[in-house]
């Protein structure tokens, strides 16, 4: 499966699209600090050293990360989670 990264206009968010869907339905999952969500992918994901949240809706998830976190260190690490769930 591949992996789409995508930056967005925010300096501290980076989106990653699955050829897949991760989320069933309309709705969409957001984990803020000292949250957990019913998806293990995402609680995988807020575990992740410099993440400070994340969303996720369908076919993506938005990470958020840290002012102090490096995208170069951390989007390998995210890259590695959604293919250990099999995107």
């Amino acid at each position: 499966m591949a992996i789409t990264i995508e930056e967005t206009p925010n300096p501290n968010a980076r989106k990653f699209t699955t050829e897949s869907l991760i989320f069933q339905g309309d709705g969409s999952v957001s984990v803020m600090p000292g949250q957990t969500s019913e998806y293990d992918i995402m609680n995988q994901l807020m575990e992740l050293d410099g993440v400070d949240n994340v969303f996720g809706f369908q076919n993506f998830i938005t990470v958020n990360r840290l002012p102090d976190a490096d995208w170069d260190v951390l989007t390998p690490k995210v890259e590695g989670v959604l293919t250990e769930f099999g995107y």
